[in-house]
Formats: C-alpha cells, structure tokens, sequence
C-alpha cells in the first residue's frame, strides 16, 4: 500500500484518502468521460494541440507507468449515437472493469429552469423514461444528469475551462441559463471515489498543456506512483496558477521603471490600456499558448483575466483602464523615475570597453556620444563600488 505523503501548502481536504484504500493494483486502462455543457469547444481545441504530455501520449500510454486512457468525447468519438453512450451507461452502472475519471468542459446550465416547459439546455444522448427502446419517445439526456450520475463513482472529477470552473461567460450577468460551475453543481461535500474534491483547470480556453499535465499527475495518484499534487484552496493546480500574469511576463520590467504603452502595439507595459496581468493568476505568459510558443501579452494583447472566478463581469468593459492602475501606475512612475535614470546610467558603462573610454567609439552603425563629466563622475564611482573588497583587472592589487 502506498502512503501519499502530505503537502504542507494544499488545504486539508476533509474525507480525502491518505492512502489509496480500495485501490489494490495497478490499472493497465482508465475511463475518461468528457462531457461538454454550455460550452464553445475551444478546451476541446486547446487540449487537442497540448504537447507536454500530448494527448497521443495519454491515449497510447505511452507514458511510463501511466496507464492508457480510454477517452469518451462527444467531438472525436468514432462512434455515434447508442454505440457512444454505451459506454456512459456502464460507468453508471459500475460495470466497467477499471476506474475513471470525469472531464467536462463548459458550465453546468440549471435545467430546473425547464421542468415546466420539458426544455433542456445542454445534453447528451436520449432516453425514454419508461425504459422502453421506442427511438420515437427519446428525449434527450441533459448534461447535468450525466454528472449527477458520473460524479459520485469518478476517480476524480475536473473542470477544464472557465466556464466549467467558475461559470465563465454562460453566467455572465443576465444570462437566462442559471449557469453555473460544476464545483457550484455538485457542492462543497462533493468527493470522488478518491476522497478529492472537484479539480478546476481554469482559462477562456486553458493551455492544452495544463489539461493534460494536471491529469497525468491525477493518474500518478491513482497509481500510487506519486503523492497528492499540490492544489489551492481553489482546487486549481498551484504550481500553474501560483504567479501571476504580470510576474511572468516579458513586459514586467517596464512596470517597474514606471512606462506604460499609450496604445496597442507599442512594446511597453500594457496596463494603462486595459492589462490585467498583475492580479491574474495564469501561468499563459511563462508557458507559452502552444508548444512553448505564444501566449496573450507576447503577442502585443491585454489580459483580460479570463482564468479568474470574476470573469467576466469584474474584468468589463474591456480594454479599458483598470480602477487600480492609476494608482499603482503614478505610484510605479515616481519609483520608476529613478530606477531607469539609473539603469540607463549602468548600461551606458556595459555598453563601452575600456579601450572605447580613451578613443571613443569606432562604429559605424551610428555615432555614439563620447563620455561627458557626470558620465566620467559615475563611471568613479561606479567602478570603486564594483571592485569594493575585490581586485580590478589590471590594477595589480
């Protein structure tokens, strides 16, 4: 029996299995039922293009010790119709012949809101109430009967997408659906079989490579071939959602020396014109959108917090401003001010040989001013505090 040791950052999860009890052998295949709610596809887009595993690796099993992964999408599924729910019947049912995991992407819409009218908003496959197999008298599944019945037999349930885990754009304000996340679906009690609570992937659609890391870590703990991943008290993988946007991001360093860009396109920091990066938690930035490649503010765009639970009605309107940058940004200026008068000063001094001091500089790309007495003056002093306690090339002591 493998003991999963603890970690010390992730909250204590009430009811979660310290060892995996019940869990005897290990599994050559695991089930994985991907449902799709009120949903646009692009997880499914996103995940299709992960690299770090990929999804080829996670459907061969081609990773060491990880078992294959038998996936059930409604999207790249080769099966239609009974052929394809088959499959969700017996997972209900409990007659597969090893664990699995649920997946769904988009919100949880509240079919209770159509009990009058016998609507849905969101389903999967048809069914007739009786039992009978008349095709004429099905109706269709809703998703969130699909979860009722999946999650409590789930070796894991997760959320991928913002919409899956916070609600995302579905729930924004006004909407007719009572859309929800599935963590608001199935509760604060909720536990897989594992004794975990609901795993969220958040992102407006998440990096493929999030999806498909986070489950091949799950699937190590199923294994018993490795401990709890560590998860905050959100359920979101903390070691992809602990920084922030802006601490990754290329543009940082013009924050701090207090310069902003004034319209899209230039290359300083774009939170004057609506970047949200230092309060979002997405790791899009340091990863890159696609095989390392990528990703919103590298390519000249704002953060538009698209991974946080507020999204979107806190981050609207769009690229506009946001409330706390004019005081952050005037307070960044003043500090700014010197930090760059500074930097440009030491970078003047890297950028000139000794030779060059004596003779100037031979180029001809364009012409280089020669030293003036403040640069000489600093260049003094500049050099006794980078030698302070050592020895200067050259100078024999």
């Amino acid at each position: 029996m493998v003991q999963t040791p603890e970690q010390p950052s992730t909250p204590t999860i009430p009811g979660l299995r310290k060892t995996l009890a019940g869990i005897d052998k290990k599994y050559t295949e695991v089930h994985a039922f991907w449902l799709a709610g009120m949903s646009c596809d692009g997880c499914t887009i996103g995940v299709s293009g992960a690299t770090k595993p990929s999804v080829e690796a996670l459907l061969t099993g081609s990773l060491p010790g990880l078992p294959k992964i038998i996936l059930h999408h409604p999207v790249l599924a080769v099966e239609a119709g009974h052929d394809f729910t088959h499959w969700f019947y017996k997972a209900w049912k409990g007659e597969l012949d090893a664990p699995y995991v649920l997946i769904l992407e988009g919100s949880v819409p509240d079919e209770s809101l159509n009990t009058n009218n016998g609507g849905y908003f969101s389903g999967l496959g048809a069914e007739t109430k009786d039992g009978s197999h008349d095709p004429w008298a099905e109706q269709p599944v809703p998703v969130a009967t699909w979860i009722s019945r999946l999650a409590p037999g789930a070796a894991a349930s997760i959320a991928v997408g913002t919409c899956a885990t916070w609600g995302g754009i579905p729930s924004a304000f006004g909407n007719p659906t009572g859309a929800m996340g599935l963590m608001d679906f199935l509760g604060k009690d909720y536990r897989g079989v594992l004794g975990l609570p609901v795993i969220n992937i958040p992102g407006c659609s998440p990096l493929g490579d999030n999806i498909t890391e986070t489950i091949a870590v799950v699937l190590m703990f199923l294994q018993g071939l490795g401990p709890l991943p560590e998860f905050d008290e959100l359920g979101r993988p903390a070691w992809l959602f602990r920084e922030t946007v802006h601490r990754g991001c290329t543009r940082a360093g013009y924050y701090e020396e207090g310069t902003f860009a004034r319209e899209y396109g230039d290359r300083e920091c774009l939170v004057e014109v609506g970047c949200w990066g230092p309060i979002v938690q997405c790791n899009i930035v340091s990863r890159g959108a696609i095989n390392s490649v990528g990703g919103c503010m590298k390519a000249g765009g704002i953060c538009i917090g698209c991974t946080m639970p507020g999204f979107p009605d806190k981050f609207s309107p769009f690229y506009k401003e946001p409330p706390g940058a004019k005081f952050s940004g005037a307070i960044s200026r003043m500090n700014g001010t010197m930090v760059s008068t500074l930097r440009r000063l030491s970078q003047r001094q890297a950028n000139l040989t000794e030779r060059w001091k004596k003779t100037g500089v031979p180029s001809g790309w364009g012409e280089v001013s020669s030293m003036s007495p403040l640069d000489k003056v600093y260049s003094f002093f500049y050099e006794k505090m980078q030698f302070w306690g050592g020895t200067k090339p050259g100078s024999g002591r």
